[in-house]
């Protein structure tokens, strides 16, 4: 055999090893064979992919069911279609969570497929599906930034109030008039202790007296109560005179309203009384003659009015009674 001839099988033969050898490689640096099982594609909606790259790894549970084979920006760009490549013999139900996560801190970007309780479907070839965002450090970055800022503007603000609570409040005329007021509510504390030690003394001292009057308080709550006691049963035994009795009121009062009322209207003697001006002065006049004659009564007696001589006659006309003056009728 030719020795130029070998050399070339020989070469040809290492080249077929080495390229073999780099395929296996990067099969097993992603956890795959050359003999894989069939798969099947899923479709995920994200609005950001972050690193995610192709060939990158779908994990579920910490397994590896399948590859990121596309990953492909939408025509109206605001959102990323990523293409998995996943085993059949995995199925994966619809409750499931995608969830773009990173390895480690610096490390390569995956797809994590999280389970929740596996019921439900599962997917089918070429069903699509929500992914949740990566965790962006930048964003946190940011966001932190902007916190820190807030924070100093706080600090300032703060330090400005400090500024102005130590100019208006903090001045030596507050403070004296802070100590004056404090030297003010120690002399009055002192004073109320005073106060207070008189009337612990006068109460010891009119201990008898106060208890005496303690007691005869309670014991004329007592006697009230006995009354209110004794009252109430007063009310419920005489309950059915007692009704009599108002009813009885009532019906008195119903009559003097309807004698008023006639005594008003004229009705009756003593409304002719009130009403007949003519029959009033002689009702006077009868009064007054009737107290004439009872003083004369009263003056000669009975006995002297009926055995008294009559006087002779003369020509003179006989002594006339002198009346009293008449009183207008009210």
């Amino acid at each position: 055999m030719d020795k130029r001839r070998l050399e070339w099988r020989v070469g040809l033969f290492v080249l077929i090893g080495l390229v073999l050898l780099a395929i296996l490689l990067l099969q097993f640096s992603k956890g795959t064979s050359l003999f894989s099982a069939p798969t099947y594609r899923l479709y995920l909606t994200a609005k950001n992919v972050g690193g995610l790259k192709t060939t990158a790894s779908v994990l579920m549970a910490g397994v590896q069911i399948g590859t990121v084979s596309d990953i492909r920006l939408n025509p109206n760009g605001t959102n990323v279609t990523i293409t998995l490549r996943l085993y059949k013999q995995f199925p994966v139900h619809k409750d499931v969570r995608f969830v773009i996560e990173q390895s480690g801190f610096l490390g390569d970007q995956y797809v994590a497929i999280v389970p929740t309780n596996n019921e439900g479907p599962v997917f089918e070839p070429e069903d699509h599906a929500q992914a949740q965002e990566p965790f962006n450090l930048q964003d946190v970055a940011r966001s932190a930034s902007g916190f820190l800022r807030r924070i100093d503007a706080t600090a300032r603000n703060l330090d400005d109030a400090i500024s102005d609570v130590r100019r208006l409040v903090l001045n030596e005329q507050t403070l004296t008039n802070l100590a004056v007021t404090v030297s003010t509510m120690r002399l009055a504390s002192e004073r109320a202790l005073i106060a207070v030690g008189n009337v612990n003394t006068l109460i010891d001292t009119n201990s008898a007296s106060i208890a005496a009057a303690v007691s005869n308080v309670v014991f004329f709550s007592e006697q009230i109560n006995q009354f209110g006691n004794t009252f109430g049963e007063v009310l419920s035994t005489n309950s059915t005179e007692i009704t009599a009795a108002v009813k009885n009121i009532e019906s008195s009062t119903v009559v003097l309203k309807t004698l008023l009322d006639d005594l008003q209207s004229g009705k009756g003697l003593a409304g002719n009384l009130l009403r007949n001006e003519s029959l009033a002065t002689d009702f006077q006049r009868i009064a007054d003659n009737l107290a004439v004659t009872t003083s004369n009564l009263n003056r000669i007696g009975l006995w002297g009015i009926l055995w008294s001589r009559k006087p002779p006659r003369t020509n003179e006309p006989p002594e006339k009674t002198l009346e009293p003056p008449k009183k207008p009728f009210q």
